[in-house]
């Protein structure tokens, strides 16, 4: 991989893994537009650290009182309770990633698909948006709300789903006000994306992957600044503009998609 490369592929995995626009559409879409090869095992892992990095680091405040109550007796029941429901909503998306890691990468890769869930999983972002309540925050998250969540989760197996679209999406689609459902999103992103990381590595260990470690740690190091400041802006931005221009972007981008297929 070309220094240039490795900055593109590193700073629109960091910056998609957690909009709502699906970062495998960008990463095909660039990689045509540009005439590049796949990026390997070696880069995917690279990329999945420095994102797990950047949300562990932006939500480290958050981790903190959740783990409290499991370490110091007479702490925060909220927080206990959240803590649980994260992992249990962790779990389906885990558990079908790990059966279904094969099929996926044989044959639900290909840009017509990408293209079509793209569009049609951005449709239904506005319609929860647009048409569902909006009065719940992350306190009101319990067992029943969490697991829904968790299981809509697993749809983002589907190459153009986009995670943190389709669980932001459900959070909408419960009652969760936009914000609440994004901090959601980012948080049950932790684990998925650390087993994500670990099977990689395992895979990498398994089958004696050579490894440029330059160009391994540069794109730990991009991917986790761009992912930090991509949180960090869509919370920020998340009250003043909506998900409305996200699906917008989402649009352009599948039929965009569609174009180059056809």
């Amino acid at each position: 991989m070309t220094l240039l490369q490795i900055i593109v592929l590193s700073l629109i995995q960091g910056l998609t893994e957690f909009l709502p626009v699906s970062s495998s559409a960008h990463l095909i879409l660039g990689s045509r537009l540009l005439d590049w090869p796949d990026q390997g095992l070696v880069f995917d892992v690279a990329t999945h650290l420095g994102t797990l990095l950047a949300v562990l680091v932006y939500f480290r405040r958050d981790l903190a009182q959740i783990a409290a109550p499991w370490l110091v007796r007479g702490s925060d029941d909220k927080a206990r309770k959240l803590g649980l429901v994260l992992v249990l909503a962790s779990v389906p998306a885990i558990v079908a990633g790990g059966m279904l890691h094969n099929l996926v990468e044989s044959s639900l890769r290909d840009i017509r698909v990408i293209a079509f869930t793209t569009i049609g999983f951005g449709v239904l972002l506005w319609w929860a948006d647009a048409r569902c309540a909006q009065h719940k925050d992350l306190g009101d998250i319990n067992l029943k709300t969490g697991l829904l969540i968790g299981l809509a989760q697993m749809l983002a197996l589907v190459p153009g789903t986009s995670r943190s679209g389709i669980t932001i999406t459900a959070g909408r689609a419960l009652g969760f006000d936009a914000g609440s459902a994004a901090r959601f999103s980012f948080l049950l992103s932790i684990p998925v994306i650390a087993a994500a990381g670990a099977y990689g590595v395992a895979r990498m260990i398994a089958n004696d992957t050579p490894t440029d470690w330059l160009q391994f740690s540069l794109g730990i190091v991009l991917s986790a600044l761009a992912g930090w400041a991509c949180i960090a802006a869509f919370l920020a931005l998340l009250q003043r503009i909506g998900l409305a221009p996200f699906v917008i972007y989402r649009l352009m981008l599948g039929f965009a998609l569609l174009w180059i297929a056809f």
